[in-house]
């Protein structure tokens, strides 16, 4: 089977902007029209459904059903972070968190709403943790007991290095937690991981609604008691499901029938490698249109992600983000403000329903907006690059 799109996608239905956004993101009309039926939550069709949905996602995985078991849970990808950090870390464990950007903060944040013991690498918004870290803060601290680890960090787009960070994790005898909410799907997931949580819609190009943790059985059995709520046990969710087949809760019944359709189609590309080729497809048209333009990336090269591109706001003074966004959004695209804590940026996405056809738009869309506003050069401000290169020595 070719992993090429032999020709462009279809634009979105209605005439609605492409999701330039790392989720929710624009998903296919077959996605969408699979939410048309009502199913019952107990009925034994959707039971099906639910297994169905379980097994797929090992297999996305590598993961051994016999090893391995798949969890979904009701809500945002942030719910089932939480669901994981709650479930998997017992209150007298003590986590060290790897962050470089938003999401990692937001992981040690809920740590200490649920009162959980924390340290914490922070790499800024520039530079990945890597394993040497990983292992001398390991080494230096016995007490602690798993990592948190962000596989693709959205605030600034950067893919961690994971799979070393994951080495550097079995070596020291600790347990690994990964957030794969934006990569899982298109890129590997190393399968050394305690638990790995992602969402319905990202990667595999579904709708909000629920996210999913993969965890090994041997973790899931021995996390009993360890929840803060009722509601995010991840031991109940699975328990429950084990023995009736069903979510403990309401599911998002018509969410889960859009997942099926969505894993469907990322079967019928071609995978993981497939999604993840035409992902990176994406991002190269896109990043190098506009450094034509003359915009600059936040990140190097070989930290770019094929999720997400940051750009750096241009110092022109006729630029204004809001100005830009509207005049992007009145083209058929919607962009992503900024999440640095130094620097002005925004986001470009390069997942979804969407190919290199598309991407090519972008770039005409946003030289176009430049014009309009009177935009000489969108170069950043020298201070911005600045930044980065000491940030990055």
């Amino acid at each position: 089977m070719s992993h090429q799109t032999p020709a462009p996608f279809p634009v979105p239905a209605q005439g609605e902007p492409y999701l330039l956004t790392p989720g929710p993101l624009t998903t296919a009309l077959s996605v969408k029209e699979a939410m048309l039926r009502d199913w019952g939550s107990w009925d034994i069709e959707f039971r099906d459904m639910t297994a169905r949905l379980n097994t797929q996602l090992l297999a996305i995985a590598g993961a051994d059903a016999e090893d391995y078991s798949c969890v979904p849970v009701q809500g945002s990808g942030s719910f089932a972070v939480e669901a994981m950090l709650g479930t998997f870390v017992p209150r007298d464990g003590k986590v060290l968190v790897l962050a470089n950007g938003a999401y990692g903060l937001r992981a040690a944040e809920t740590l200490r709403y649920l009162d959980r013991a924390c340290t914490l690498i922070d790499k800024g918004d520039y530079m990945p943790p890597r394993g040497e870290e990983v292992a001398a803060a390991l080494a230096a601290d016995p007490a602690i007991t798993h990592v948190v680890a962000i596989h693709c960090e959205t605030s600034s787009g950067i893919l961690n290095p994971l799979p070393e960070i994951a080495d550097a994790v079995q070596a020291a005898g600790r347990k690994l937690l990964i957030d794969s909410m934006s990569a899982f799907g298109a890129v590997p997931v190393p399968l050394t991981f305690e638990a790995m949580v992602s969402s319905a819609n990202k990667c595999i190009e579904g709708v909000p609604g629920f996210g999913f943790v993969i965890a090994r059985k041997q973790a899931l059995e021995a996390a009993k008691g360890n929840s803060h709520s009722l509601a995010l046990d991840l031991h109940a969710q699975w328990a429950y499901m084990q023995k009736t087949g069903q979510w403990r809760f309401t599911p998002p019944t018509h969410v889960v029938a859009a997942f099926l359709e969505a894993l469907r189609l990322h079967a019928e590309e071609g995978g993981v490698a497939a999604r993840g080729a035409r992902y990176a497809g994406n991002r190269d048209v896109m990043v190098a249109g506009m450094r034509a333009l003359g915009f600059e990336t936040l990140l190097d090269d070989r930290w770019l992600s094929p999720i997400i591109v940051t750009f750096f706001c241009p110092a022109d003074p006729n630029f204004a983000f809001a100005r830009f966004y509207e005049l992007m959004k009145a083209k058929g695209f919607i962009i992503y403000p900024g999440k640095l804590t130094v620097v002005d940026s925004f986001r470009v996405g390069c997942i979804g329903r969407m190919d290199t056809h598309v991407m090519r738009r972008v770039v005409a869309a946003a030289a176009e907006a430049l014009a309009e506003m009177g935009v000489v050069s969108a170069a950043p401000p020298s201070a911005a690059l600045d930044e980065r290169a000491k940030l990055a020595a």
